[in-house]
């Protein structure tokens, strides 16, 4: 079976007057993160991952933040545009292990919708995606709760 590896990561600020969504997921909070986009910091994450499996660049060369078009995107929709990317070039995700980092809100009471939505866009099993929460002891700029960051790796499958 032919198979590929990506990694993606993505990191946004934190700022009042916008909404907290993370994994398609509208979180309570004070602040929100800053974007062109939603700003959905562990979708974006997860996106680049697909690409890169495939070479095939991040989400500033297929979504880019100059087209007004992406202006204030829903993620998981871009996610599902991604996740056709990849089948149309014979591919399909295997799994996906992401890890948010956030000092703050404290996200395990949305891990497992999380997971619902984002499996539901890609259209794999929930156990295919993993999604975790960590802070990082108040250290550096998320610690700090100036922002939030996100990685994941994915494993592409090649379709029969």
């Amino acid at each position: 079976m032919d198979i590929r590896i990506g990694h993606g990561y993505d990191v946004h600020r934190l700022t009042e007057g916008r909404k907290l969504i993370i994994g398609g997921v509208e979180i309570e909070y004070e602040k929100g993160l800053l974007g062109h986009s939603d700003a959905d910091v562990l979708t974006h994450a997860i996106m680049d991952s697909i690409l890169g499996a495939l070479a095939l660049g991040d989400i500033g060369k297929h979504f880019p933040d100059t087209d007004t078009r992406y202006e204030g995107a829903d993620s998981i929709a871009l996610l599902r545009e991604v996740t056709d990317i990849i089948k149309k070039e014979g591919w399909r995700v295997g799994n996906i292990d992401s890890t948010v980092c956030a000092q703050a809100p404290k996200l395990a009471p949305h891990i497992e919708k999380m997971r619902k939505t984002l499996s539901e866009a890609i259209g794999c099993d929930i156990t295919q995606v993993s999604v975790k929460a960590t802070t990082e002891e108040r250290l550096g700029f998320t610690g700090e709760g100036l922002g939030i960051s996100a990685t994941a790796v994915c494993l592409l499958e090649r379709i029969k």
